[in-house]
């Protein structure tokens, strides 16, 4: 059954906004201690996705994979094409990204701009992001996203270890059949933060 404008988690792209809704998360996967769930959004007929997992690592490790925009098709699940536009610091940056979508769907792209609020480290980290108009010319191509927004909190339970809770919420435009959406629905969010956990390790 066609869904229009539905979760779109292949985007994971991993980067940033705040949400601050309450949702009612159903829980979609559950594995290698990654924690999938969605939710309904009022007044929409795509969905949020909540990512909740304990990974080994630290915050120096982290912002640095996070920082490296060229690598992310290496890790981050369906990306295809990853660019720096802007950097004002490591810790706030605007990249540009592709991300591949099955035959014969047209491919996404969206321009995020990332902030990563380190001040209160080492208890706590912030990162946030949101879609950006402009800064690159629309790909005709490709479905342009203009709505994004995530938000990850992060804690260090202890000195080697990360607890990240991380929602995203975007209109992936266009028409998404619904075979697609309920892959993205625990499948992106899951491969992503697996090979999170694997290049936190290396």
């Amino acid at each position: 059954m066609p869904v229009n404008r539905l979760l779109f988690t292949v985007m994971i792209s991993l980067l940033p906004g705040i949400i601050i809704a309450q949702r009612n998360w159903k829980l979609e996967r559950e594995q290698n201690g990654i924690k999938v769930f969605s939710a309904d959004v009022k007044g929409a007929v795509y969905k949020a996705t909540k990512v909740e997992c304990t990974l080994v690592g630290n915050y120096a490790k982290l912002i640095a994979i996070l920082s490296d925009v060229p690598k992310f098709s290496k890790w981050i699940y369906n990306s295809k094409n990853n660019r720096l536009l802007q950097k004002q610091s490591a810790h706030d940056f605007i990249y540009y990204t592709e991300t591949s979508l099955p035959w014969p769907l047209s491919n996404r792209e969206t321009v995020i701009h990332v902030r990563m609020n380190t001040d209160s480290l080492p208890k706590f980290m912030t990162i946030s992001g949101t879609a950006e108009p402009g800064h690159v010319v629309k790909n005709a191509d490709l479905v342009r996203v203009y709505q994004y927004k995530a938000n990850w909190k992060l804690t260090m339970p202890s000195a080697n270890t990360i607890h990240i809770h991380y929602e995203l919420v975007l209109d992936p435009g266009g028409s998404i059949p619904g075979w697609v959406a309920n892959m993205f629905t625990d499948k992106g969010p899951f491969e992503t933060f697996n090979n999170l956990a694997k290049k936190l390790k290396e």
